[in-house]
């Protein structure tokens, strides 16, 4: 993963009492880290890296509420959000699931960029692209069709993972994804004929109808909360006969929840409703896991939907 961000706050003192503190955090002082937080964000009332990092030891600390108004500080001193406050207040049930803030996600793979593939496959053991390329070539030869398309649409495009699966069965491929670095990134393969910087769903509502014979997400989704307009627009944009194909991490309860690794979980009955919603037909649902974490599988899915 990358490294942690760091926000300065403008005050060297403020910035130096922080160091100390990630120093003693990282010894297991906790309560001495906490202390010297407090007196960072006493001297700097918006440093947003220190009050984020006064949440997680608030946390670990056992003091629930503490965290909670660490986490709330921190986001109110960067609206952006780029640390993922939000999803940690998500996480520990003190605010509704709701979108991922684009901030976090878009300076999440900007650090990412450079080791990503690195850390994806050879550390996770990430196998999202072929799973997905292995479940459409599978739906086409059930239904007595070529696994071949003219026109695809790549969301969450990273650095070319996915096209690279698909090869020469896609004519031409457009990617979109949120982060500049993971498009440049994806540039350097030449496997797309347009690159965009975009977020998935606002990439496909800039699409035409009937534009698309196939739209892969692979990993994207697990950073989307409500599934059912980025369908809804999926089905927009597909020709007749087109498929959608995603991943997504999966739980044994119902609906959407925030996973250990701050990354949505949807449930496959949230799921099979809403391909339904959309005006999709679900070809298939899998349970396969696209990648590990500490050294297990994640519990997974592997969705195709076509228009029929």
């Amino acid at each position: 993963m990358p490294a942690r961000l760091f926000l300065s706050s403008g005050d060297l003192v403020a910035d130096r009492r922080y160091e100390f503190a990630r120093d003693l955090q990282l010894k297991g002082d906790l309560a001495a880290a906490a202390d010297l937080l407090e007196q960072a964000v006493e001297l700097a009332p918006k440093f947003a890296t220190a009050w984020f990092t006064l949440g997680e030891i608030r946390h670990k600390l056992g003091d629930r509420d503490a965290a909670v108004a660490a986490y709330r500080k921190a986001r109110a001193a960067d609206p952006e959000d780029r640390h993922g406050a939000g999803l940690r207040l998500m996480r520990l049930g003190a605010e509704a699931i709701s979108s991922m803030p684009a901030g976090y996600v878009r300076t999440l793979f900007n650090q990412y960029a450079p080791r990503f593939e690195a850390s994806l496959v050879g550390d996770l053991g990430y196998r999202g692209p072929a799973l997905l390329f292995k479940a459409v070539r599978s739906v086409r030869a059930a239904a007595r069709k070529p696994a071949c398309f003219k026109r695809a649409i790549d969301l969450g495009c990273g650095t070319g993972l996915a096209a690279a699966a698909f090869g020469a069965s896609v004519d031409s491929f457009i990617g979109i994804d949120l982060s500049p670095r993971m498009i440049e990134k994806a540039r350097g393969t030449r496997l797309y004929a347009e690159l965009e910087v975009d977020d998935l769903l606002q990439g496909l509502r800039r699409k035409p109808d009937a534009s698309a014979d196939l739209i892969v997400a692979a990993d994207a989704m697990v950073y989307v909360a409500e599934l059912a307009p980025v369908l809804a627009e999926a089905e927009r944009v597909l020709a007749v006969g087109g498929l959608f194909a995603f991943t997504t991490e999966t739980h044994d309860g119902e609906g959407v929840v925030i996973g250990e690794g701050l990354r949505y979980a949807h449930a496959a009955a949230h799921v099979r409703d809403a391909v339904a919603a959309a005006g999709l037909q679900l070809s298939r649902l899998e349970d396969l896991s696209a990648r590990n974490e500490d050294n297990a599988p994640v519990p997974g899915l592997v969705v195709v939907a076509d228009k029929a």
